[in-house]
């Protein structure tokens, strides 16, 4: 029986179960493929963090006072730059944690299930951050 030939309606009705669906629900764990892309994707991202957050350090110091510019709107602007460079920094710091935890649930065989009730995530869900611990369900409190 195909998916063509019967509808999806008799699929249901039958019972008939994609491995995606089936991978979804938590009934069979991600394959080696699935997990390299994943892990590939979380290494590249945290490389990525640590470029960017070298190329901004300068930012992050402290403030000089240019003595070649007047006034206090160009320290201002100065302070502004800093503040924003801290808080981007805080921002790459709390992404980096998230991906070092999803690393180290990879590792121990935990990847891809949720950390509240343990089913499944669904696989869109970590296509769009493979960072996430919970399932929809958990994270919505539903």
């Amino acid at each position: 029986m195909t998916a063509s030939s019967t509808g999806p309606a008799i699929l249901d009705q039958i019972g008939y179960r994609t491995s995606k669906q089936l991978i979804n629900d938590g009934k069979i764990p991600l394959n080696d493929l699935d997990l390299k892309v994943y892990r590939d994707a979380l290494l590249a991202e945290r490389t990525q963090l640590a470029n960017d957050d070298a190329a901004s350090a300068e930012d992050r110091g402290t403030v000089a006072l240019d003595q070649q510019s007047v006034g206090r709107l160009s320290r201002m602007d100065a302070i502004q730059r800093q503040a924003m460079a801290k808080a981007t920094m805080r921002r790459r710091a709390a992404r980096g944690a998230r991906i070092d935890a999803a690393l180290r649930r990879m590792d121990e065989g935990e990847f891809g299930f949720c950390q509240k009730c343990g089913d499944g995530i669904a696989q869109e869900r970590l296509d769009l951050d493979p960072t996430v611990p919970t399932c929809v369900s958990c994270a919505t409190g539903a």
